[in-house]
Formats: C-alpha cells, structure tokens, sequence
C-alpha cells in the first residue's frame, strides 16, 4: 500500500493585504500607511513641543529621563503635575473624539455627524452647569458632565422612536436635545455667581487646565476598551456604505452595525466630556481631514483617531503657548480651527461649482 503525500500549497495574500495566520487577511491601502505614518510623526513633534516650549519647559536633553520617571526637582514637578497629565489627557481625548465622529459620520451617511450635532455635548455642558448650580459641593461637574451627555442620548434614543437605527431621525432629534441643553446651559451661566461662572464658562467651552493622571487613565482606559470593538465593526461600516440592502445581502448585518457603532461613539464622547469638557468640532472636522488625506472610502478609524489627537494637541500648545490670549480653553482653539475648516470647505466647493 503506497501513502502519497500531498502537500496543501500555501496561498500568499493579495497586495494590499496584511495577513494574521492563515485565515485572517486584514486590507491595507498604502496611502492609509502613508498617512498614518505622516500624522505620528506631527504628533511625536507637538508632544514634544508641549513638554519643551515656555518658560516651564523641560530641555530636550532631559526630556527622555523625564519620560523615564527620573527627573528630578522643576522637571519632574512640570512633567506629573502641569504638562505631562495634560498632554496625555489631550491625546487621548483628541483620539477619542475623532474615533467617535469617525463612527457617527460612517453610520449617519453626513459628513456634518458628530456627537456635537446629535446634542451629546451640550447634553454634557447642561449636566456640567446644572450640578454646579443646584449641586455645587456635592456633584462635580466632571461627573455632572457625563451624567447630561447619557441623558441627553437617552432622551434622543426615545425621540427618534427606532433608537439609534435611523440616521435621519437621530440628526433631527439631536440638533433639538442641543438646542435644549445649550438653553439650559446659558440660563445657568447668567444665573450663577460672576466668578463661578466664569470658572463654569471655561468648562463648558472645553478645557484641559489641571488635569491628573487620573483624568488621563479614565479617557485611555475606555479608548483601550473601544478600539478593538471599533475595529471589529469597521469592516460592517465599510460595507454598509453600498447601501443597507446590498450590505444585508453580504451578511453585515447593517442595523447592528450601526447600532453598535453609535454605542461605541457614545462611550468615546462620554468618557472625553468627563475629563475634558465638551470640545468643540475634534469629532466633526477630523475624520473629514482623515477621508481627504487618503481620498478613499471607509468611516478611517484610526487616521481619525490620529488626527483628532493631533489637533487637540495642537490646539492645547496655542493655548499655553499664545500670550496674547492667555488662559483661553482649549476649546476656543478647537472652534477656530473647526470654523476655519469648514469655511475653506465652503470656498472649495463654490470654486467646483457644487454650491
């Protein structure tokens, strides 16, 4: 009796292809790598910008001590207490709304998506103003802030009256939760003490002044625990947008996908507003930069992760570093970049004529 021995050929993955084993093959577009690379490389320069710059800065020669833990007398007090918690809380924030606005944008089909049009952060600044009025020495406003943005969701996830599976509805009843939320917000500010509220102001506005490492874990620890869900729904996002009908046929399940998808931006947003305040336009303008960077479809979690970090970052050193404009939020600094984005978006497009 003759045994033959048949040897299984081994199949290469296609081009543009990252291959796990055997059985998982995970696409890869080259300009996404490119960009990726691209947009690390800003941000390692503008984190060390941010411990480097001022007067307070940490010379380049002792930062890599200092990121060691070994520093010692003004640097290791301005790397744990002032700059290093900030700037670690501004990345993951940064990344955490522009994953979030990535995920929002991809489900609802509009590239204006974001958890500021749905109402989550005026939600959050009417939580963050109500407990500092009716409740100043008991609930903080941190904790007030991610109390307002849950409501304000769950308020939406009722209005709509098909939860999140309806991207037309979940815009319309969010820009009406907004509405309610920054009412209640103003009526707060103008009705607070004048020195409380300008302490108020600057939350509601977003603001990453004193921040602790504690702030910093809160944020990485839910982006940590969101990003492999996000990776796993990206595929089913990516699908989806050929229309839900072909994506049901191709077994991505498009409702649940989304459903999942919108869960996931909640929990990003939330888990930024309690540390940082509700900063405007990160989730709104960065996937929108993420798309042109590689011109290609798919919701690009990751760029957008990169790229919200890398402008909160950004925002966050003008606002130490600018001295005409000393002690501004951050958020002020997002708006501008947010408004400046959009209005060249506006003159790009009457130049094509589409507008």
């Amino acid at each position: 009796m003759t045994v033959t021995d048949r040897t299984v050929p081994v199949r290469k993955a296609p081009r543009g292809y990252l291959t796990v084993g055997s059985t998982v093959a995970i696409p890869v577009r080259r300009a996404s790598v490119f960009a990726a690379a691209g947009l690390f490389v800003l941000l390692l320069a503008a984190a060390v910008a941010t411990l480097a710059w001022g007067r307070l800065g940490i010379d380049l020669a002792d930062l890599p001590a200092a990121l060691v833990g070994n520093a010692e007398g003004k640097d290791r007090f301005v790397f744990n207490r002032l700059r290093g918690p900030r700037l670690t809380v501004a990345i993951g924030v940064g990344a955490a709304l522009g994953l979030s606005g990535a995920l929002f944008q991809s489900v609802t089909r509009n590239p204006l998506g974001s958890p500021d049009v749905i109402g989550l952060s005026a939600g959050a600044g009417a939580g963050a103003a109500f407990c500092a009025l009716m409740f100043p020495d008991t609930v903080p406003v941190p904790i007030g802030a991610l109390i307002g943005a849950l409501l304000a969701m769950a308020l939406v996830y009722v209005s709509t009256g098909t939860g999140f599976r309806n991207p037309a509805r979940l815009v319309i009843a969010g820009i009406g939760v907004a509405a309610m939320g920054a009412a209640l917000t103003q009526y707060v500010v103008y009705a607070l003490e004048r020195d409380k509220a300008s302490v108020l102001t600057a939350y509601v506005n977003g603001s990453l002044t004193a921040r602790s490492w504690t702030d910093a874990t809160t944020v990485w620890l839910v982006l940590l625990a969101a990003v492999p869900l996000a990776a796993l729904v990206s595929r089913r996002l990516d699908i989806g947008e050929m229309g839900d009908d072909i994506a049901e046929g191709l077994g991505a399940e498009p409702k649940k996908a989304k459903t999942l998808a919108v869960l996931l931006a909640i929990a990003l947003s939330a888990a930024a507003v309690s540390v940082s305040g509700p900063i405007a336009f990160i989730a709104l303008t960065a996937p929108q930069i993420a798309r042109r960077l590689t011109r290609g479809s798919g919701p690009h979690l990751l760029l957008s992760a990169l790229t919200g970090g890398l402008l909160l970052v950004l925002a966050d050193l003008c606002s130490q570093q600018l001295v005409l404009f000393d002690d501004l939020p951050v958020g002020i600094y997002t708006m501008a970049i947010g408004g400046a984005y959009l209005g060249y978006l506006l003159v790009r497009e009457w130049r094509k004529g589409v507008l």
